[in-house]
């Protein structure tokens, strides 16, 4: 699901984020390759404040000059996962089961490569999507972008 740059940029980020207890979601890098932006997604137990957001910003932007991952200027952005939270890991497949979910593969399985439904959980190295009357196991390698479906209730 990451690039081999943006691993680098995570592994070098999670021990400190660990460290003061938060949870890095997601990283991407996006945009020109001249001046990419890097998004850094993150959460704890407690969700995430405005303090928390501004001191990531600042340890996360210091780790980043040190490591200087391009050449020339980068965008920062540090935010929370938001209401269609990511999930990159096993783990974020297990603790959100019960919800809906959009899973899209590498490459066609039973010849679709997006499915929409509730996400049943973890088998091995299988993701267990329902669609409709349909039960899907998606093999973890094989997927290319997972996130929740988010849904407000406006009662």
């Amino acid at each position: 699901m990451l690039t081999k740059r943006e691993q680098s940029l995570l592994d070098a980020l999670e021990p400190h984020a660990k460290a003061q207890g938060i949870e890095i979601v997601m990283l991407e890098i996006v945009g020109a390759k001249k001046s990419p932006t890097i998004r850094v997604y993150i959460d704890t137990k407690n969700g995430v404040s405005f303090d928390e957001l501004s001191s990531a910003q600042a340890w996360i932007n210091d780790l980043m000059d040190e490591i200087d991952p391009f050449p020339g200027a980068y965008m920062l952005e540090v935010s929370s996962p938001g209401i269609d939270r990511p999930l990159r890991t096993l783990e974020h497949f297990e603790r959100f089961a019960g919800e809906r979910v959009v899973v899209k593969t590498t490459s066609p399985i039973d010849g679709r490569s997006t499915f929409s439904g509730t996400l049943v959980g973890v088998e091995g190295k299988n993701v267990i999507v329902e669609c409709e009357a349909d039960r899907f196991e998606v093999p973890y390698e094989s997927i290319k972008k997972a996130n929740v479906k988010g849904t407000i209730d406006f009662r």
